[in-house]
């Protein structure tokens, strides 16, 4: 009987070629990791791994299941050299500026990152001969957010008040022009996948809400959050990576199906910053936290939710792990970390966890 892991199948993976950028990031670290298990061979491309913070590249060793690249997605000659060269068949694209605070400090590298690095690998699939499904992963953050009470559908206008959020809005026109005006009269099913708020562990970034209650939990410093009543779809990173595996695979022989896709949790288990924080804590087994004292920062949303309906219907996709085992998840693995735990050990403990293989 064929391996299925939440859609994800074994069959269908193994032997894939398979282009994957943003490999040394949180997200794609977790995903090669993942397409390895499923037997795909991974050509990583993505800048080398912020030098002075840990990385789940390094601690995971991400670079032996994956042909590793380093090359800037700014550099069109360089990525579409390596393109070529790699002769993929399903391209997955994560590489990304992802932080909204960094935008706002650095709108110019933002843009340029997510906008013209997107158009770069987009332009580098056209008369590929071998290319047959790329996906380009945007954010929850790329609609016109009105604060309204109910979730955002992929036909919803976009927008984007900060730099990051208005970069990715602009990636998804640059993938809808490139579908429409180039790979999808070669036979590229081009989709977008916008997922919500994620966790887990082996992210160190900065100013996201877990990372920041490990590092301050580790050193017995007190937390201070600064919106605590923001609402965001949170779910586990595994949820998300399931939901492009599936979308790929799909795309395989439905290019039809091309477009838009939110993955996040159903809409009636977001939940506030303070929710998850104390969630956390309860995991974490210590930590103490100080809500709404920090000085005001630049303008992030209040209230966001995705409605999630499309890739139910159509992929069958359904979250598989609630909020409270998301985050538990999530703080298990840097306490085994910080316990002397083996971070590829526990990536893949956490995925046969998810589903079996």
């Amino acid at each position: 009987m064929e391996n299925v892991v939440n859609g994800a199948s074994e069959a269908f993976w193994r032997g894939k070629r398979v282009l994957l950028t943003g490999h040394t990031g949180f997200k794609g670290g977790w995903l090669a990791l993942w397409l390895h298990k499923l037997g795909a061979h991974v050509v990583g491309v993505a800048l080398p791994p912020v030098a002075d913070q840990p990385s789940l590249f390094e601690k995971a060793r991400i670079a032996s299941v994956t042909d590793s690249h380093f090359c800037d997605i700014r550099d069109a000659g360089a990525l579409a050299a390596l393109v070529r060269q790699s002769r993929p068949e399903i391209v997955l694209h994560l590489a990304a500026q992802p932080l909204v605070r960094l935008s706002y400090r650095q709108p110019l590298q933002t843009f340029d990152t997510n906008v013209m690095g997107t158009a770069n690998l987009l332009d580098a699939l056209r008369d590929l001969p071998d290319v047959r499904v790329a996906l380009s992963i945007t954010t929850d953050k790329v609609y016109r957010n009105e604060e309204w009470p109910h979730p955002y559908r992929e036909s919803d206008a976009l927008g984007g008040h900060d730099p990051y959020s208005a970069s990715k809005a602009a990636a998804e026109l640059v993938a809808a022009c490139y579908r429409d005006a180039f790979l999808g009269q070669q036979g590229v099913a081009l989709a977008t996948a916008r997922a919500g708020n994620v966790i887990g562990g082996g992210d160190w970034s900065e100013d996201r809400l877990l990372p920041d209650a490990v590092r301050a939990w580790q050193c017995q410093r007190t937390l201070d959050i600064r919106s605590p009543d923001a609402v965001r779809p949170w779910q586990h990173v595994l949820e998300p990576l399931a939901g492009y595996l599936r979308l790929a695979q799909v795309l395989w022989d439905r290019s039809e199906l091309a477009g838009p896709y939110n993955f996040g949790p159903p809409s009636q288990d977001t939940a506030t910053v303070r929710e998850v924080v104390e969630l956390a804590r309860a995991a974490y087994g210590a930590g103490e936290v100080v809500y709404g004292q920090s000085a005001k920062g630049p303008h992030e949303a209040g209230l966001l939710a995705l409605d999630t309906s499309r890739a139910r219907s159509v992929l069958g996709v359904r979250a598989r792990w609630s909020l409270a085992r998301g985050v538990g998840e999530t703080m298990r693995w840097y306490r085994a970390l910080q316990d002397g735990g083996d971070a590829r050990a526990l990536c893949e403990a956490q995925i046969a966890a998810f589903g079996p293989v």
